[in-house]
């Protein structure tokens, strides 16, 4: 009896000792100013793959309050004390600019749920670690100034967030702009927290543009488009992908429609033909993420599913590399991650490069309007 017991306690443990189990951290805003992304982020880990092949996924999830100093505390919890084997978020660029050297340093795999490009561009040692869920703000920029040059804009007032996100996107969009002849009259930058643009309104005003850029992410994004229609501006009113949430709709009612900007093609999946691939999973995630919290899913949750999607694919490679929870297992993640190519997921198509960490081409988006408060497509 006692040879029974003895043998069934060895299979066991030799059972519990084949189950790889590998780590993944997960920061998301789910309180703060960036709320309107990060509960979205939140709200997708329950339904993030959980095995892979023998190996066992735990995601261990802390809310940074939208504040980039806890960011770092939270990822130096991740990798020192839970030992991490890869970490997805956080849901804001300031806060994922924040990280960078401690994940270069750790060498551990980000994967980066945030629209700025500055996370990953231009590649060097630190940003080599870090992929990123979004498409770059290059590709749809383009597909703004495309829109505008195709509609007989020829000069653009943007205001901007006083962030990496705002930023970057105000370099990028000038840069994109000036090569296609289109003139800045107006260059203004707020703060996600700021309770009033009057001021740049004023100034963009003066300028008198035939459009207007909007470069900031989530429920900020609305205020100096409904200032500017307090304002009595009567031009295209254009936004990046960081403005494509459900609150920008609630926020903005009536002071939104006719609102232009490139988005993931998820913002609008039933107006979209069923022989695009990504569709079917786009849609999955959805009616899932809908049966889990009775609410439709945004983008950026899908950012987050995309994430998931892009660690099952890499992690056979890298377990057959190495064991969990070491360095070598942590280096063949991230070599596995950046060999990705034409990876179906919510957002598009990923083919990662060494050069490229986000994978995305023009698939991955698509222009959108706001008629009668809903996103429509442009054909």
């Amino acid at each position: 009896m006692l040879r029974k017991i003895l043998l069934g306690a060895a299979i066991a443990s030799f059972s519990f000792a084949a189950q790889a189990q590998v780590k993944v951290g997960v920061i998301a805003s789910s309180t703060g100013p960036v709320a309107q992304i990060g509960i979205q982020h939140k709200n997708t880990v329950p339904l993030l793959p959980k095995n892979v092949g023998d190996a066992n996924i735990e995601y261990i999830f802390l809310d940074d309050g939208s504040d980039p100093t806890q960011t770092t505390k939270i990822v130096q919890k991740f990798l020192i004390e839970d030992r991490v084997d890869a970490i997805i978020g956080p849901s804001g660029t300031p806060n994922a600019m924040a990280i960078l050297p401690f994940i270069a340093e750790a060498k551990t795999p980000l994967l980066a749920a945030v629209g700025s490009a500055a996370v990953i561009l231009p590649m060097d040692d630190k940003k080599r670690w870090v992929f990123k869920t979004s498409a770059n703000d290059g590709l749809v920029a383009k597909a703004l100034v495309d829109h505008m040059k195709a509609n007989g804009v020829k000069t653009v007032g943007v205001i901007a967030g006083s962030d990496p996100f705002g930023e970057n996107w105000a370099k990028t969009f000038g840069r994109l702009a000036g090569e296609a002849g289109i003139k800045i009259t107006a260059d203004e930058r707020y703060a996600r927290g700021d309770s009033s643009v009057t001021g740049q309104a004023l100034k963009i005003l003066a300028a008198a543009p035939d459009a207007v850029l909007v470069a900031s992410p989530g429920a900020p994004a609305v205020l100096p488009q409904i200032t500017l229609f307090d304002q009595g501006y009567k031009g295209k009113m254009y936004q990046t992908h960081g403005a494509g949430t459900p609150e920008f709709l609630k926020l903005g009612g009536n002071k939104v429609e006719g609102t232009l900007m490139a988005v993931s093609p998820m913002l609008v999946l039933t107006q979209l033909p069923d022989s695009m691939p990504f569709k079917k999973v786009a849609l999955d995630y959805g009616n899932a993420y809908k049966a889990l919290h009775g609410t439709e899913p945004g983008t950026f949750g899908g950012n987050v599913f995309d994430a998931g999607l892009l660690l099952q694919g890499a992690l056979p490679a890298a377990l057959k590399a190495a064991k969990p929870g070491t360095p070598e297992f942590r280096a063949a993640l991230r070599d596995a991650i950046e060999k990705t190519k034409e990876l179906v997921a919510t957002q598009g198509y990923y083919s990662m490069t060494p050069e490229d960490h986000s994978g995305f081409d023009e698939r991955g988006r698509v222009m959108v309007t706001v008629k009668d408060n809903k996103w429509i497509l442009l054909k």
